[in-house]
């Protein structure tokens, strides 16, 4: 298998970030896959996952197998940056955790601290100089970053710091942040840092890194789920770790510890944790969609077991849109757990209709001739004589343009299912998503343009039910009393953001 490609730095022997950066223009060579566009885009992606070690002796290992457990929040690209108190090596490219970092590729990142990302992103050479951790030589010292989420307001601070000399390296948000924490007339790094969140609007779950220190922070509203765990050390301190999802501690056999709180900024020194609280007062808006569809449900997200969450979504459907059925049947493999729970309140059995196969990725070679639904045929395939003279209650966590529902429908039916009951484990999607959410915009989104009826009929399924936005907020509720966003179901954001698509027409008219 070809290697992939990466961009280095901090490395002895790397050429410079410029120079990487032309040899891979010169390069690059057009995919010879393809990728099916319709289905790729008949779902929602979350941005990034990012993972912190502080006080490993192999922290880039450590790092590598925290990704590889965060791989589901994106697979086109990743990166570890880690520190040993005097260097500060990064290493990223485009591709799968496990085939970007081999063991002489993390050979070449020492020390005790690291951090690392994995992101959902376009393709091209543009992605991998986005790819993350970002490392920056400012002002305040090397800083390295990744970030989880996506800021509203960047367009206004990038312009400001432009004009202050700022020199950005990438179009990604994130470098907005180290650009402020570098411009900052704060007196320590930790008050630049803490100052620089305070200007930053959006959802923004963030790990840091300097030469001799490690530092976590999520925005005031709490979008994003960033959790802190520890590594028992009975010979010395304890490894502190932070990561997105908690499915990660478990294999790195860490003791989850807490949640970072939304507007919490903490600091991991030889010294020990230390923690400020850079912005109070906000209402906490979590991201629902992380329970519903985007974290691993072995996580505990918010400080609430996703699987819990999940199993109280397909009870409550199965409680708001009874139907008569022989089986129950999951999209696999975001709509299994829901599933069971609709299997379990209703008494109607549950079994695996549709396989998955779990080795296809986002590309794959076409056939010279043309499938109907090559897509979906390719990832999943019925078991007939599970399916057949049935009348089947299929359960999928979304609908976002339809397509993909539907020939999962015809799929179902054309194995012999008598009928085909679609059932929706959230409320239909009617709004984008501006907080680090990949959303279609929302004349492409088929709730937004579409009574449910005429969903049914375009999808072709005998009925089709979403759950409610109240049943959502209480399977989600429970006895942690989260606040969340539901903007993506209601179009009512809980921050003032300018879609930059809406506003460019107008723009250029007026020149």
């Amino acid at each position: 298998m070809k290697s992939p490609r990466l961009l280095v730095e901090g490395v002895p022997g790397a050429e410079s970030l410029e120079t990487q950066i032309l040899r891979l223009r010169r390069c690059a060579a057009p995919l010879r896959m393809t990728r099916n566009v319709e289905d790729e885009a008949d779902t929602l992606h979350d941005e990034c996952g990012v993972v912190a070690i502080h006080g490993h002796p192999d922290a880039a290992r450590q790092a590598y197998l925290a990704l590889y457990a965060l791989q589901h929040r994106g697979q086109e690209s990743a990166g570890i940056a880690t520190a040993d108190y005097k260097n500060l090596s990064n290493i990223k490219g485009m591709g799968l955790v496990a085939d970007i970092f081999t063991d002489d590729v993390l050979a070449k990142l020492p020390g005790e601290m690291a951090i690392g990302h994995t992101r959902y992103s376009t393709t091209g050479d543009s992605a991998l100089l986005n790819a993350q951790p970002i490392r920056v030589d400012s002002t305040k010292g090397l800083i390295a970053i990744a970030h989880n989420g996506n800021l509203v307001n960047l367009g206004n601070i990038r312009t400001r710091l432009e004009r202050e000399g700022a020199f950005f390296q990438t179009t990604s948000d994130s470098e907005i942040i180290v650009q402020l924490i570098a411009h900052s007339h704060a007196g320590t790094l930790v008050d630049a840092i803490a100052d620089s969140l305070s200007q930053v609007d959006g959802a923004f779950s963030i790990v840091m890194m300097t030469r001799d220190r490690v530092f976590a922070a999520r925005d005031p509203r709490g979008f994003r789920p960033l959790s802190m765990g520890r590594i028992a050390n009975p010979n010395g301190p304890d490894t502190i770790v932070f990561a997105s999802e908690t499915c990660a501690f478990d294999l790195l056999r860490a003791k989850w510890e807490r949640d970072v709180k939304p507007g919490e900024l903490v600091m991991v020194t030889q010294d020990g944790v230390t923690s400020r609280q850079y912005s109070t007062g906000v209402p906490q808006t979590s991201c629902i969609f992380e329970h519903v569809y985007f974290a691993r449900p072995d996580s505990r997200i918010f400080g609430r077991w996703v699987q819990q969450s999940r199993d109280q979504m397909g009870r409550q459907l199965a409680r708001e849109s009874h139907v008569d059925a022989d089986l129950v049947v999951p999209v696999p493999d975001s709509g299994v757990t829901a599933a069971l729970g609709y299997s379990a309140e209703s008494g109607i059995p549950f079994n695996f209709g549709l396989i998955r196969n779990h080795y296809v990725g986002r590309t794959f070679i076409e056939p010279e001739q043309k499938v109907r639904d090559f897509g979906v045929k390719l990832k999943l395939n019925p078991v007939r004589n599970l399916l057949e003279g049935k009348r089947i209650i299929l359960i999928d966590d979304s609908i976002i343009r339809g397509t993909t529902s539907r020939k999962i429908v015809r799929m179902v039916r054309s194995a012999g299912a008598t009928e085909v009951h679609l059932r929706i484990s959230c409320p239909p999607t009617i709004s984008p998503c501006f907080y680090g959410v990949d959303t279609p915009r929302k004349q492409e989104l088929i709730a937004a343009n579409n009574s449910v009826e005429e969903i049914r009929q375009f999808i072709e399924a005998d009925s089709i039910a979403y759950l409610s936005l109240e049943g959502l907020k209480e399977a989600c509720h429970g006895e942690e009393n989260n606040q969340y966003c539901t903007a993506c179901y209601t179009g009512i954001y809980p921050t003032h953001w300018v879609d930059v698509e809406d506003i460019l027409p107008a723009a250029l008219a007026a020149r």
